[in-house]
């Protein structure tokens, strides 16, 4: 560690410094929760669609018979509950906070499931929603589960960083789109992960194509990419495509995502919980 460390390791350009996660421990986790795997769905920028990603890998998952569960970490903007048609409030007992079950059984806690009224804004500081998110890990009563996603925050800042160093957190799943920005939004969020020593595992393109219903042809509205250079060029093993698919959005509109059809991320989610 430099004697001038200021203790900021997101502004710091020593990558490597002995002393970036050591001593930093991890918060634990409520003592009636055991949790065997954390994955973070991340983006260096907001609108690309990790909600939707994170949805779908916990469904997929929980059809798996994967004990599952979404930790939404996008606190001022949450849009999990709403996907999953979530309206009842958390509540808590002497153990803890209890999270919110799906239809089919995932465990979801969002700030949106504490809020008086969904619509309501949280006119929070970082270090309060930072402090928030961490508290979604400690004093949740998650119980037994076997992989756990987490809707991370927008971009690369003080929650993320947060999150990062307080929880377990054991690899990364970037969501992009096609545009001549992901490369260097890719590397942002790449490069960060770096800084917190947690591997990258795939790269998900969002709205990548559309397949015409009547002439059965693949278009690219937002012009051609290519995610496998993209990844590859950072050392990304794995690589997925979700089209732009009007029964998708409209099943995350009605709350109806858990009955979501497509083989997008099969081959995804077999490795993640192999």
């Amino acid at each position: 560690m430099s004697e001038s460390c200021n203790h900021q390791c997101d502004s710091c350009d020593q990558n490597n410094c002995s002393s970036r996660n050591a001593g930093i421990q991890k918060a634990p986790a409520n003592p009636s929760s055991h949790i065997k795997k954390v994955y973070a769905i991340m983006s260096g920028k907001g609108g690309v669609g990790k909600s939707l990603i994170t949805a779908l890998l916990a469904v997929l998952a929980k059809r798996r018979g994967f004990n599952t569960a979404i930790l939404d970490g996008d606190i001022t903007g949450p849009s999990i509950p709403r996907m999953f048609n979530l309206h009842t409030k958390a509540r808590a007992d002497q153990v803890g906070i209890l999270p919110v079950e799906t239809k089919t059984g995932i465990q979801v806690m969002s700030m949106n499931l504490l809020l008086k009224n969904e619509t309501d804004p949280v006119v929070w500081r970082g270090p309060v929603i930072g402090g928030a998110v961490k508290q979604f890990w400690t004093d949740v009563v998650w119980g037994d589960i076997d992989v756990m996603f987490i809707d991370m925050p927008p971009g690369t800042g003080d929650v993320a960083l947060t999150l990062f160093q307080s929880l377990p957190v054991d690899g990364v799943i970037l969501v992009t789109t096609p545009q001549d920005l992901v490369s260097m939004i890719v590397e942002k969020a790449v490069k960060m992960a770096g800084l917190m020593n947690i591997p990258v595992l795939a790269l998900v393109e969002n709205m990548s194509y559309f397949t015409c219903p009547d002439c059965n042809k693949t278009f690219h509205p937002f012009g051609e990419s290519n995610p496998e250079e993209t990844a590859k060029a950072f050392g990304i093993s794995k690589v997925a495509r979700i089209p732009v698919n009007p029964k998708l959005t409209a099943a995350s509109d009605k709350g109806m995502i858990e009955l979501f059809e497509g083989n997008w991320l099969n081959e995804l989610a077999n490795e993640l919980l192999d």
